[in-house]
């Protein structure tokens, strides 16, 4: 017999943790509406055309492609199968693959959609991705994003903007961040600045690994990317300064770089005074390594003592994502909340809310069969008025009841015998603190600890 299993790099996700997720998605679907975005869903499945070369080479790495229907072999040259050559063979074995974020599939809907949209079109969207990375802690094969983008607009207002939803957020889920702020411009100032502007891919993506590897790794990559040790000494003493006056001497030779500063500058601007919960922090060797961001970039981590995790929400501009689809010269500026990370910070801080460990308010107990009858209707009079209540499907002997009480974590027992059908009552038993009190059924509805 055949051991149960499921594909490494995945979760299921049982009672308690589906509702403490509801909770996740709930709270950021409430921010989105209340800062104007509108919800956009998109296959799970992408044409690869649309995918391919959209996230650099190591994102084009880790796309997971799905086999062509039927006979996927058959049209495949006997020679090119015998070189076992990968990159070749893709072609004719997959025209499609799974979502690896939601930006890439947002461009693509926005253009094959471009005559209805009103402009700027704000979305928000909450699915699932896919991405065939090397499983870790706070890292999986597939996960969801929740993404909020902003598309036809060059307005730096909704950078700012962006800061602010992902302040107000994780202040209602009560995660303490550090929101940092960079801008491509500047890394490429800093690729000028070093004698490397045409590596200037290269150099980002190994500095976007720098929290994962350390400076030691970064200038390990770096060599091996083919940077002089002059130009990896001069990269990493700007990465070092801190103040952006600073920063700007150096770059003072960066048409580029001096232009990422000036827009950082302006999102500050509009930042200025505003009553913002977390830290918002300039980070000069924030990187994102996905190609094709432009200009500022987001990137959020937990500020909690004890907690340790990667990123758990990350974003940017891009100057022309639709460009590639045939829509050239449409800006866009987005970010994402990492939900699974999310929820495991949650879980290490002990934070979730503790109603989310109840899987029902309260559970009626009948002695008998005609009591058992009698609170049928009773539950069915509390779930049309909005509260959960389930029935025990067995009257009898309570012990066996309340065993199942305590697994389902109930808060309420409701009990119900000859006396209290006759009497048109309900006892109801505080689970935690072992308290009963006898309750008309009548009155059931206006009991406070029910709603």
């Amino acid at each position: 017999m055949q051991k149960p299993s499921i594909p490494e790099g995945t979760r299921d996700f049982g009672p308690e943790q589906s509702r403490r997720r509801a909770f996740i998605f709930d709270t950021l679907r409430d921010a989105f509406v209340r800062f104007g975005y509108e919800p956009l869903e998109t296959p799970a499945m992408e044409n690869l055309s649309t995918l391919t070369g959209k996230y650099g080479e190591e994102g084009d790495k880790l796309l997971f492609k799905i086999l062509n229907n039927g006979d996927f072999l058959k049209d495949v040259d006997s020679a090119l199968l015998a070189s076992k050559d990968s990159a070749r063979l893709v072609p004719y074995l997959a025209k499609r693959g799974l979502r690896y974020d939601l930006t890439v599939p947002f461009a693509r809907y926005v253009v094959m959609n471009r005559h209805a949209l009103a402009f700027p079109f704000k979305r928000y969207q909450i699915q699932p991705v896919w991405r065939a990375d090397r499983p870790q802690r706070g890292r999986y094969r597939e996960f969801y994003q929740c993404d909020a983008d902003v598309i036809g607009s060059d307005s730096l207002h909704y950078e700012a903007e962006l800061i602010q939803l992902y302040d107000d957020a994780f202040t209602h889920l009560g995660i303490p961040v550090v929101i940092k702020v960079n801008h491509r411009q500047v890394l490429y100032g800093i690729a000028e600045a070093a004698g490397a502007a045409d590596r200037f891919v290269d150099m980002t993506v190994a500095i976007d690994k720098l929290d994962k590897v350390g400076l030691e790794g970064v200038r390990d990559e770096l060599a091996q990317r083919g940077f002089s040790p002059q130009a990896i000494g001069h990269i990493e003493q700007i990465l070092s300064i801190r103040d952006r006056t600073e920063l700007r001497h150096a770059l003072s030779n960066s048409p580029a770089g001096q232009h990422g500063l000036n827009e950082l500058d302006t999102v500050w601007a509009y930042l200025e005074g505003l009553p913002l919960r977390n830290e918002v922090r300039h980070d000069v060797t924030l990187a994102r390594g996905l190609t094709y961001y432009t200009g500022c970039i987001f990137e959020v981590v937990a500020h909690v003592e004890g907690v340790r995790m990667g990123s758990i929400g990350g974003g940017g501009r891009y100057a022309d994502l639709t460009g590639v689809f045939g829509l050239p010269g449409l800006s866009g500026v987005g970010i994402s909340f990492g939900a699974d990370r999310i929820y495991d910070v949650l879980e290490q801080m002990n934070a979730f809310p503790e109603a989310l460990s109840e899987s029902v308010r309260v559970l009626f107990m009948a002695l008998d069969a005609d009591s058992h009858r009698y609170a049928f209707r009773l539950v069915s009079r509390l779930r049309a008025a909005g509260i959960s209540a389930e029935l025990y499907p067995e009257p009898g002997k309570l012990k066996k009841q309340f065993e199942y009480a305590a697994r389902r974590q109930v808060s309420w027992a409701a009990i119900v015998g000859e006396a209290e059908r006759e009497n048109q009552t309900v006892v109801l038993k505080d689970q935690r603190t072992g308290e009963q009190h006898t309750v008309a059924a009548e009155a059931l509805l206006e009991w406070p600890a029910l709603r």
